[in-house]
């Protein structure tokens, strides 16, 4: 899970480099701070212990979990926007869809499970 988010923010912020200035402060910053935010919400969800003796602990890393859900699905729709104002190609907008759609499988995965043991 982490390093497919790795890969989705290291890929936002080598497209995100070439994108046109006027989109700087607009639509390359929004998407290279959502792809941060994803993968932080991934690793600090990651970090939080699953010891039933916290139970605040594991509402944390669902809490976390959920968050990195809805960053990658707002993402997804920035990414959209980007490429219809021509801030990213169509080529660059597939990619990041594979890897926001990779991500979300992986979490949905990750949260089921967790569920489960629970």
């Amino acid at each position: 899970m982490i390093t497919r988010a790795k890969e989705l923010c290291s890929y936002i912020m080598l497209i995100t480099q070439k994108s046109p200035k006027q989109f700087r402060f607009s639509y390359t910053a929004r998407l290279q701070n959502e792809a941060l935010n994803i993968l932080e919400y991934i690793i600090r969800a990651n970090e939080t212990r699953l010891d039933p003796k916290y139970p605040a602990d594991i509402i944390e890393r669902s809490e976390l979990q959920r968050k990195a859900m809805t960053e990658l699905v707002v993402l997804g729709y920035m990414s959209m926007l980007a490429m219809k104002q021509r801030c990213i190609l169509n080529r660059q907008f597939q990619q990041i869809s594979a890897l926001v759609t990779d991500c979300r499988c992986l979490l949905g995965a990750w949260i089921k499970r967790q569920q489960c043991q629970q």
